[in-house]
């Protein structure tokens, strides 16, 4: 897959367009699972599903397990990746609107570039700076500059916890671009969640051991489309992305999630695109254009050389 994409360079556009679309409709699915059981014990259905696709896939495609002296770095990811991202999202969601939600978390193209830089050595162009400051600007905007105002403080307990869950995934972008880059993308995908998920049951069995859980068809549906698609799906597709094109191009591109995200709110759960929400959301697509094009023309002659 990985040469398929070196080839052809269009096809990494289309498969950051189908995760995005996933993960933007997901967010849906994650604030309407509330109504049936708790945070925790969602993410743990979720991941756990996720797992076990993945696992199946590789015993299937006879991946075989990672080399034990991987092992290590594989807990590293699926605690930061996994077990902390999405057990602190679940629970701010608890306090935070879906939408809000997504834009939160999706700061973290801004963790990750400064990560790449100031960690991994990548350059980034006055393009990208560009496109990312618009971007970001982009995401204020959809918030609303209430977030700098005193609040209720479970909403900003819950903002907090989202926003660390951010921090969090950056950190995952950069660990596995310095300690799993050369292993299968099946193989991270797997296993991370498979130590990932662990960690959320470990969780649920301290904060939500016994609390109410209604398994029915809708509710059934929210976990296999997170399991299946949100997880397992996107998450390899993303760590395929993540070693064949730099890390502030993808993560950069992640921002298209909360307006996805937004637009599916209003579309399914009729919420409402204020005029803030539709400038952010034009302000983070032309962040998006002016990185892919004034950041792209200066930064390939830099990064054939080093991909060399």
């Amino acid at each position: 897959m990985e040469g398929f994409i070196r080839r052809n360079k269009w096809s990494a556009g289309l498969l950051i367009l189908l995760i995005t679309l996933i993960w933007g409709y997901a967010w849906v699915f994650m604030k309407a699972s509330l109504n049936f059981m708790g945070p925790f014990t969602f993410s743990a259905f979720r991941f756990g599903t996720g797992t076990a696709t993945l696992l199946i896939a590789v015993w299937l495609l006879k991946s075989g397990k990672p080399p034990r002296s991987m092992w290590k770095h594989l807990i590293v990811v699926g605690v930061l990746q996994t077990t902390i991202v999405f057990t602190f999202v679940m629970y701010g969601m608890q306090f935070v609107d879906a939408g809000k939600s997504s834009v939160l978390l999706y700061s973290m193209p801004l963790w990750s570039s400064i990560f790449a830089v100031k960690i991994l050595g990548e350059k980034i162009t006055p393009g990208k700076v560009l496109g990312l400051a618009v971007g970001m600007a982009g995401l204020i905007t959809i918030l609303g500059w209430d977030i700098f105002f005193v609040q209720d403080p479970a909403i900003i307990f819950g903002e907090m916890l989202i926003i660390v869950a951010a921090v969090s995934w950056a950190g995952a972008n950069v660990y596995y671009r310095m300690k799993l880059e050369g292993m299968t993308q099946l193989q991270v995908s797997a296993y991370q969640m498979l130590f990932g998920t662990l960690g959320i049951f470990i969780a649920t069995l301290f904060a939500e051991w016994g609390g109410p859980v209604k398994l029915n068809g809708e509710s059934i549906f929210y976990i296999l489309f997170t399991g299946v698609l949100a997880s397992a799906l996107c998450f390899t597709v993303w760590f395929v992305l993540l070693s064949v094109i730099d890390m502030i191009t993808a993560t950069l591109s992640t921002l298209l999630v909360p307006v996805f995200g937004l637009f599916f709110g209003w579309l399914i759960l009729d919420e409402e695109l204020t005029a803030s929400i539709l400038i952010g959301s034009v302000m983070i697509i032309a962040g998006i254009g002016v990185a892919q094009v004034i950041g792209k023309e200066k930064a390939e002659p830099k990064s054939d050389a080093e991909s060399g």
